[in-house]
Protein backbone atom coordinates (compact mmCIF):
# COMPACT_ATOMS: atom_id res chain seq x y z
CA UNK A 1 0.00 0.00 0.00
CA UNK A 2 3.09 2.30 0.66
CA UNK A 3 4.48 2.07 -2.65
CA UNK A 4 0.66 2.15 -4.23
CA UNK A 5 0.72 5.67 -1.85
CA UNK A 6 3.56 6.45 -3.07
CA UNK A 7 3.19 6.14 -7.05
CA UNK A 8 -0.63 8.11 -6.59
CA UNK A 9 1.44 11.03 -5.00
CA UNK A 10 4.37 11.43 -7.89
CA UNK A 11 1.74 11.28 -10.45
CA UNK A 12 0.07 14.20 -9.01
CA UNK A 13 3.23 16.26 -9.97
CA UNK A 14 2.97 15.91 -13.68
CA UNK A 15 -0.88 16.13 -13.41
CA UNK A 16 -0.74 19.65 -11.61
CA UNK A 17 2.04 20.75 -14.27
CA UNK A 18 -0.31 19.69 -17.39
CA UNK A 19 -3.21 21.42 -15.65
CA UNK A 20 -1.52 24.55 -15.24
CA UNK A 21 0.40 24.34 -18.09
CA UNK A 22 -3.19 24.28 -20.08
CA UNK A 23 -4.65 26.80 -18.02
CA UNK A 24 -1.53 29.28 -18.79
CA UNK A 25 -1.69 28.56 -22.15
CA UNK A 26 -5.53 29.12 -22.27
CA UNK A 27 -4.91 32.38 -20.35
CA UNK A 28 -2.46 33.89 -23.25
CA UNK A 29 -5.07 33.78 -25.78
CA UNK A 30 -7.19 35.36 -23.68
CA UNK A 31 -8.80 38.62 -25.12
CA UNK A 32 -8.19 41.55 -22.26
CA UNK A 33 -5.97 41.43 -19.21
CA UNK A 34 -4.63 43.72 -16.20
CA UNK A 35 -3.24 45.95 -18.43
CA UNK A 36 -5.65 46.43 -20.55
CA UNK A 37 -8.28 46.91 -17.59
CA UNK A 38 -6.36 49.85 -16.07
CA UNK A 39 -6.10 51.77 -19.55
CA UNK A 40 -9.85 51.33 -19.88
CA UNK A 41 -10.01 52.41 -16.39
CA UNK A 42 -8.18 55.68 -17.41
CA UNK A 43 -9.78 56.16 -20.19
CA UNK A 44 -13.11 55.72 -18.18
CA UNK A 45 -14.15 52.61 -20.29
CA UNK A 46 -14.51 50.28 -18.21
CA UNK A 47 -17.49 47.72 -17.74
CA UNK A 48 -15.73 45.06 -15.26
CA UNK A 49 -18.14 42.78 -13.73
CA UNK A 50 -17.19 44.11 -10.06
CA UNK A 51 -16.99 47.39 -9.03
CA UNK A 52 -15.17 46.97 -5.61
CA UNK A 53 -12.17 45.02 -7.10
CA UNK A 54 -11.29 48.52 -8.88
CA UNK A 55 -8.14 49.04 -6.59
CA UNK A 56 -9.04 51.62 -5.17
CA UNK A 57 -7.13 55.21 -5.32
CA UNK A 58 -6.00 54.48 -8.84
CA UNK A 59 -2.93 52.27 -6.66
CA UNK A 60 -2.95 49.19 -9.60
CA UNK A 61 1.15 48.26 -8.16
CA UNK A 62 0.02 45.36 -6.58
CA UNK A 63 1.40 42.98 -9.22
CA UNK A 64 4.51 40.21 -7.75
CA UNK A 65 5.27 38.79 -11.23
CA UNK A 66 2.16 37.66 -13.35
CA UNK A 67 1.20 33.89 -13.49
CA UNK A 68 -1.16 34.75 -16.64
CA UNK A 69 -0.78 37.61 -18.98
CA UNK A 70 -2.71 39.36 -20.97
CA UNK A 71 -2.12 37.72 -24.86
CA UNK A 72 1.66 38.14 -24.22
CA UNK A 73 1.43 41.86 -26.29
CA UNK A 74 4.12 43.93 -24.56
CA UNK A 75 3.68 46.35 -27.54
CA UNK A 76 1.62 49.20 -25.64
CA UNK A 77 0.37 50.64 -29.30
CA UNK A 78 -2.24 47.59 -29.20
CA UNK A 79 -3.50 48.10 -26.02
CA UNK A 80 -7.06 48.83 -27.10
CA UNK A 81 -7.97 52.57 -25.63
CA UNK A 82 -4.44 52.98 -25.18
CA UNK A 83 -4.27 56.51 -27.22
CA UNK A 84 -3.25 59.48 -25.43
CA UNK A 85 -1.57 57.55 -22.90
CA UNK A 86 2.21 57.75 -22.43
CA UNK A 87 3.98 54.41 -23.81
CA UNK A 88 6.56 54.95 -21.25
CA UNK A 89 3.44 54.71 -18.26
CA UNK A 90 2.39 51.64 -20.23
CA UNK A 91 5.77 49.55 -19.77
CA UNK A 92 5.93 50.70 -16.61
CA UNK A 93 2.22 49.24 -16.10
CA UNK A 94 3.87 45.90 -17.77
CA UNK A 95 6.82 45.40 -15.54
CA UNK A 96 4.72 45.93 -12.05
CA UNK A 97 2.62 43.28 -13.31
CA UNK A 98 5.46 40.80 -14.64
CA UNK A 99 4.37 41.25 -18.41
CA UNK A 100 7.53 42.28 -19.50
CA UNK A 101 9.22 38.94 -19.85
CA UNK A 102 8.45 36.29 -22.32
CA UNK A 103 5.45 33.68 -21.20
CA UNK A 104 8.14 30.78 -21.04
CA UNK A 105 9.83 32.87 -17.94
CA UNK A 106 6.50 33.83 -16.45
CA UNK A 107 5.34 30.11 -16.64
CA UNK A 108 8.22 28.89 -14.89
CA UNK A 109 8.61 31.42 -12.31
CA UNK A 110 5.17 30.41 -11.51
CA UNK A 111 5.89 27.10 -10.80
CA UNK A 112 8.82 28.11 -8.74
CA UNK A 113 6.88 29.90 -6.64
CA UNK A 114 3.82 27.85 -6.51
CA UNK A 115 6.13 24.91 -5.27
CA UNK A 116 7.09 26.97 -2.01
CA UNK A 117 3.26 28.01 -1.74
CA UNK A 118 4.22 31.36 -2.67
CA UNK A 119 1.05 33.26 -4.65
CA UNK A 120 2.22 36.62 -4.44
CA UNK A 121 -0.10 39.33 -4.14
CA UNK A 122 -3.45 40.49 -6.03
CA UNK A 123 -3.57 42.82 -8.62
CA UNK A 124 -6.22 44.92 -7.63
CA UNK A 125 -6.81 44.40 -3.84
CA UNK A 126 -3.71 45.16 -1.32
CA UNK A 127 -3.51 42.07 0.08
CA UNK A 128 -1.52 38.67 -0.51
CA UNK A 129 -3.32 35.81 -2.54
CA UNK A 130 -3.13 33.72 0.52
CA UNK A 131 -4.34 36.10 3.22
CA UNK A 132 -7.15 37.00 0.56
CA UNK A 133 -7.96 32.99 0.44
CA UNK A 134 -7.83 32.42 4.20
CA UNK A 135 -10.23 35.49 4.53
CA UNK A 136 -12.94 33.55 2.20
CA UNK A 137 -12.49 29.86 3.82
CA UNK A 138 -15.08 30.57 6.55
CA UNK A 139 -17.78 30.86 4.27
CA UNK A 140 -16.62 27.99 2.06
CA UNK A 141 -16.09 25.54 5.20
CA UNK A 142 -19.25 26.40 6.11
CA UNK A 143 -21.22 25.50 3.19
CA UNK A 144 -18.90 22.64 1.83
CA UNK A 145 -19.33 21.03 5.22
CA UNK A 146 -22.74 21.31 6.95
CA UNK A 147 -24.42 20.97 3.58
CA UNK A 148 -22.57 17.54 2.81
CA UNK A 149 -23.79 16.43 6.52
CA UNK A 150 -26.89 17.64 6.28
CA UNK A 151 -27.28 15.82 2.67
CA UNK A 152 -25.87 12.70 3.41
CA UNK A 153 -28.21 12.62 7.35
CA UNK A 154 -31.15 13.16 4.88
CA UNK A 155 -30.50 10.89 2.20
CA UNK A 156 -28.82 7.40 3.34
CA UNK A 157 -31.39 6.78 6.16
CA UNK A 158 -33.73 7.62 3.09
CA UNK A 159 -31.84 5.76 0.92
CA UNK A 160 -32.20 2.56 3.77
CA UNK A 161 -36.05 2.86 3.88
CA UNK A 162 -36.70 2.82 0.17
CA UNK A 163 -34.74 -0.19 -0.64
CA UNK A 164 -36.46 -2.01 2.08
CA UNK A 165 -39.34 -0.73 0.98
CA UNK A 166 -38.69 -0.88 -2.79
CA UNK A 167 -41.45 -0.77 -5.08
CA UNK A 168 -44.33 0.58 -2.17
CA UNK A 169 -46.05 3.73 -2.04
CA UNK A 170 -43.43 5.04 0.22
CA UNK A 171 -41.09 4.35 -2.62
CA UNK A 172 -42.74 5.56 -5.06
CA UNK A 173 -44.36 9.01 -3.92
CA UNK A 174 -40.01 9.93 -2.45
CA UNK A 175 -38.64 8.99 -5.42
CA UNK A 176 -40.88 11.50 -7.33
CA UNK A 177 -39.70 14.10 -4.36
CA UNK A 178 -36.39 13.41 -4.85
CA UNK A 179 -36.44 14.01 -8.73
CA UNK A 180 -38.13 16.98 -8.05
CA UNK A 181 -35.39 18.19 -5.58
CA UNK A 182 -32.87 16.96 -8.09
CA UNK A 183 -34.34 18.82 -11.10
CA UNK A 184 -34.98 21.72 -9.48
CA UNK A 185 -31.41 23.96 -9.28
CA UNK A 186 -30.27 25.49 -5.54
CA UNK A 187 -30.52 29.13 -6.64
CA UNK A 188 -34.14 28.70 -7.39
CA UNK A 189 -34.68 26.93 -3.51
CA UNK A 190 -32.17 29.71 -2.58
CA UNK A 191 -34.72 32.57 -3.85
CA UNK A 192 -37.84 30.84 -2.73
CA UNK A 193 -36.24 30.29 0.88
CA UNK A 194 -35.97 34.25 0.73
CA UNK A 195 -38.97 35.06 -0.26
CA UNK A 196 -40.92 32.71 2.78
CA UNK A 197 -38.55 33.48 5.34
CA UNK A 198 -36.01 36.46 4.73
CA UNK A 199 -38.68 39.41 4.54
CA UNK A 200 -39.32 38.74 0.83
CA UNK A 201 -42.93 38.57 1.05
CA UNK A 202 -44.11 36.88 3.96
CA UNK A 203 -42.08 36.33 7.18
CA UNK A 204 -38.88 37.68 7.88
CA UNK A 205 -37.38 34.97 10.32
CA UNK A 206 -33.87 34.44 9.07
CA UNK A 207 -30.79 37.19 7.92
CA UNK A 208 -30.24 37.72 4.57
CA UNK A 209 -26.12 38.49 4.30
CA UNK A 210 -23.50 37.15 6.44
CA UNK A 211 -22.58 34.33 8.49
CA UNK A 212 -22.84 36.67 11.66
CA UNK A 213 -24.69 39.34 13.31
CA UNK A 214 -22.46 42.43 14.02
CA UNK A 215 -22.56 41.81 17.83
CA UNK A 216 -21.23 38.77 16.97
CA UNK A 217 -18.01 39.39 19.31
CA UNK A 218 -20.64 40.62 22.59
CA UNK A 219 -22.31 37.08 22.29
CA UNK A 220 -22.01 34.44 24.90
CA UNK A 221 -20.56 31.09 23.28
CA UNK A 222 -24.03 29.82 23.09
CA UNK A 223 -25.29 33.05 21.51
CA UNK A 224 -22.62 32.60 18.73
CA UNK A 225 -23.30 29.29 17.91
CA UNK A 226 -27.07 29.96 17.72
CA UNK A 227 -26.18 33.24 15.75
CA UNK A 228 -23.68 30.96 13.07
CA UNK A 229 -26.52 28.49 12.90
CA UNK A 230 -29.18 31.05 12.55
CA UNK A 231 -27.31 32.75 9.18
CA UNK A 232 -26.41 29.90 7.66
CA UNK A 233 -29.80 27.83 7.87
CA UNK A 234 -31.10 29.17 4.50
CA UNK A 235 -28.21 28.75 2.70
CA UNK A 236 -27.53 25.29 3.67
CA UNK A 237 -30.84 24.36 2.90
CA UNK A 238 -31.52 25.72 -0.63
CA UNK A 239 -27.79 23.50 -0.94
CA UNK A 240 -28.42 20.69 0.68
CA UNK A 241 -32.55 20.37 -0.82
CA UNK A 242 -30.64 19.55 -4.60
CA UNK A 243 -27.42 17.49 -3.22
CA UNK A 244 -29.17 14.56 -1.44
CA UNK A 245 -31.16 13.09 -4.34
CA UNK A 246 -28.27 11.22 -5.95
CA UNK A 247 -27.02 9.83 -2.42
CA UNK A 248 -30.51 9.06 -1.64
CA UNK A 249 -30.30 6.58 -5.29
CA UNK A 250 -27.31 5.53 -4.89
CA UNK A 251 -27.68 4.16 -0.93
CA UNK A 252 -31.06 2.64 -2.47
CA UNK A 253 -29.38 0.85 -5.30
CA UNK A 254 -26.45 -0.04 -3.15
CA UNK A 255 -28.74 -1.80 -0.49
CA UNK A 256 -30.53 -3.26 -3.20
CA UNK A 257 -28.04 -4.71 -4.84
CA UNK A 258 -26.82 -6.06 -1.73
CA UNK A 259 -29.95 -7.73 0.00
CA UNK A 260 -30.32 -9.73 -3.57
CA UNK A 261 -27.33 -11.42 -2.74
CA UNK A 262 -26.97 -15.12 -1.33
CA UNK A 263 -25.55 -14.24 1.86
CA UNK A 264 -28.69 -12.46 2.72
CA UNK A 265 -30.43 -15.21 2.22
CA UNK A 266 -28.36 -17.25 3.99
CA UNK A 267 -28.49 -15.34 6.98
CA UNK A 268 -32.28 -14.97 7.05
CA UNK A 269 -32.27 -18.77 6.66
CA UNK A 270 -30.34 -19.08 10.48
CA UNK A 271 -32.75 -16.98 11.68
CA UNK A 272 -31.73 -13.55 11.94
CA UNK A 273 -33.96 -10.93 12.22
CA UNK A 274 -34.88 -8.62 9.03
CA UNK A 275 -32.66 -5.73 11.10
CA UNK A 276 -30.11 -7.88 12.02
CA UNK A 277 -29.87 -8.93 8.44
CA UNK A 278 -29.78 -5.68 7.22
CA UNK A 279 -27.59 -3.43 10.01
CA UNK A 280 -25.17 -6.90 10.54
CA UNK A 281 -24.34 -7.88 7.39
CA UNK A 282 -25.96 -5.75 4.56
CA UNK A 283 -24.91 -2.47 5.88
CA UNK A 284 -20.96 -2.44 5.89
CA UNK A 285 -21.01 -3.81 2.19
CA UNK A 286 -23.72 -1.62 0.87
CA UNK A 287 -21.99 1.63 2.27
CA UNK A 288 -18.65 1.02 0.86
CA UNK A 289 -19.16 3.10 -2.40
CA UNK A 290 -20.85 6.15 -0.69
CA UNK A 291 -19.19 5.95 2.51
CA UNK A 292 -16.11 6.29 0.29
CA UNK A 293 -17.62 9.35 -1.75
CA UNK A 294 -17.89 11.53 1.30
CA UNK A 295 -14.18 13.38 0.63
CA UNK A 296 -15.45 13.92 -2.82
CA UNK A 297 -18.27 15.51 -1.94
CA UNK A 298 -17.68 17.51 0.47
CA UNK A 299 -14.83 18.66 -1.93
CA UNK A 300 -16.99 19.31 -4.91
CA UNK A 301 -19.56 21.47 -2.38
CA UNK A 302 -16.66 22.93 -0.37
CA UNK A 303 -15.16 24.07 -4.00
CA UNK A 304 -17.71 24.58 -6.58
CA UNK A 305 -21.53 24.40 -5.90
CA UNK A 306 -22.04 27.43 -3.82
CA UNK A 307 -21.19 30.26 -6.70
CA UNK A 308 -25.00 31.66 -6.96
CA UNK A 309 -26.01 30.55 -3.40
CA UNK A 310 -22.82 32.74 -1.77
CA UNK A 311 -23.82 35.81 -4.58
CA UNK A 312 -27.86 35.50 -3.36
CA UNK A 313 -26.52 35.20 0.25
CA UNK A 314 -24.15 38.05 -0.15
CA UNK A 315 -22.00 35.48 1.46
CA UNK A 316 -17.96 36.00 0.42
CA UNK A 317 -16.45 32.79 0.06
CA UNK A 318 -14.22 30.40 -2.07
CA UNK A 319 -16.94 30.99 -5.32
CA UNK A 320 -17.35 33.98 -5.70
CA UNK A 321 -13.91 35.54 -5.08
CA UNK A 322 -13.21 32.89 -8.04
CA UNK A 323 -15.54 34.34 -10.21
CA UNK A 324 -14.46 37.82 -9.63
CA UNK A 325 -10.87 37.11 -10.06
CA UNK A 326 -11.61 35.67 -13.42
CA UNK A 327 -13.81 38.11 -14.91
CA UNK A 328 -11.70 41.02 -13.44
CA UNK A 329 -8.65 39.05 -14.49
CA UNK A 330 -6.80 39.07 -11.34
CA UNK A 331 -4.42 36.54 -12.96
CA UNK A 332 -2.41 35.92 -9.10
CA UNK A 333 -6.15 34.83 -7.31
CA UNK A 334 -7.04 33.01 -10.42
CA UNK A 335 -4.23 31.20 -10.66
CA UNK A 336 -3.66 30.27 -7.00
CA UNK A 337 -7.36 29.19 -6.74
CA UNK A 338 -6.88 26.97 -9.56
CA UNK A 339 -3.60 25.24 -8.15
CA UNK A 340 -5.09 24.63 -4.31
CA UNK A 341 -8.30 23.28 -6.17
CA UNK A 342 -6.51 20.86 -8.18
CA UNK A 343 -4.09 19.85 -5.48
CA UNK A 344 -6.70 19.19 -3.23
CA UNK A 345 -8.84 17.31 -5.71
CA UNK A 346 -6.00 14.90 -6.13
CA UNK A 347 -5.34 14.16 -2.42
CA UNK A 348 -9.18 13.69 -2.09
CA UNK A 349 -9.17 11.42 -4.84
CA UNK A 350 -6.13 9.51 -3.16
CA UNK A 351 -8.02 9.68 0.22
CA UNK A 352 -11.14 8.27 -1.70
CA UNK A 353 -9.50 5.35 -2.24
CA UNK A 354 -7.71 4.66 1.01
CA UNK A 355 -11.30 4.80 2.34
CA UNK A 356 -12.21 2.23 0.07
CA UNK A 357 -9.36 -0.12 1.36
CA UNK A 358 -10.33 0.85 5.05
CA UNK A 359 -13.67 0.20 5.29
CA UNK A 360 -13.61 -2.94 3.27
CA UNK A 361 -9.57 -4.22 3.62
CA UNK A 362 -10.23 -6.92 0.74
CA UNK A 363 -9.50 -3.88 -1.59
CA UNK A 364 -6.08 -3.99 -2.91
CA UNK A 365 -5.10 -1.19 -5.26
CA UNK A 366 -1.89 -2.29 -5.30
CA UNK A 367 -2.31 -6.04 -6.20
CA UNK A 368 -4.26 -4.98 -8.70
CA UNK A 369 -1.80 -2.36 -10.54
CA UNK A 370 0.41 -5.24 -10.71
Amino acid sequence: MLAYIARRILLMIPTLLGIMLISFVIVQFAPGGPVERIIAQLQGQDSGATSRISGGGGDFSGGQGAPGGGGGDTTSSRYRGAQGLDPQFIKQLETQFGFDKPAHERFLKMLWDYARFDFGKSYFRDISVLELIKEKLPVSISLGLWMTLLSYAISVPLGIKKAVRDGSTFDIWTSAVVIVGYAIPGFLFAILLIVLFAGGSFWQIFPLRGLTSENWEQLSLAGKILDYFWHIALPITAMALGAFATSTLLTKNSFLDEIRKQYVLTARMKGLSERQVLYGHVFRNAMLIVIAGFPGAFIGAFFAGALLIETIFSLDGLGLLSFESIVNRDYPVVFANLYIFSLVGLVVNLVSDLTYTWIDPRIDFETREA
